[in-house]
């Protein structure tokens, strides 16, 4: 389950201090938008993944899982449009914004994993995977 929790990459490289100055200017600009944050707890026999996702419609949300990696995205699309009676724009102005997380399921029961959205937090109940206990038997000799 340490594929669960987030981290960030530290790039601490003396002769990347020029690449490391401009990625962090424009990480403060508007220009990006941030990743949308999670918090992961583990209560009794599984995991409660909570993700901040306010001003998206259920509809805008899709979980994606594969090979073991949940894949949470979210899109939002937004046009606003202002015409004059001659149907000529005054003003149009689009809108669109995209996040996406990717987690490390190992040891997660797939077919278990249910999904809520309520008030811009979408909740997921990750349900641990039983271990598989080998089964013993008894071979009766001919």
């Amino acid at each position: 389950m340490f594929g669960m929790l987030p981290f960030e990459r530290s790039n601490d490289n003396m002769f990347d201090t020029f690449d490391n100055f401009a990625r962090d200017f424009f990480r403060s600009s508007n220009t990006s938008l941030p990743a949308f944050r999670t918090d992961i707890r583990e209560v009794n026999d599984k995991y409660v993944l909570e993700a901040e996702l306010p001003g998206f419609n259920k509809e805008d949300i899709s979980l994606d899982v594969k090979d073991g990696i949940l894949t949470i995205t979210a899109e939002h699309k937004e046009s606003s449009d202002q015409k004059d009676e001659k149907g000529t724009y005054l003003r149009r102005e689009r809108r669109y914004g995209s996040f996406s997380r990717s987690f490390d399921i190992t040891g997660i029961d797939e077919a278990g994993i249910t999904a809520a959205y309520n008030n811009g937090v979408l909740e997921l109940n990750l349900p641990k995977a039983q271990p598989v206990v080998p089964e013993a038997r008894r071979i009766a000799i001919e």
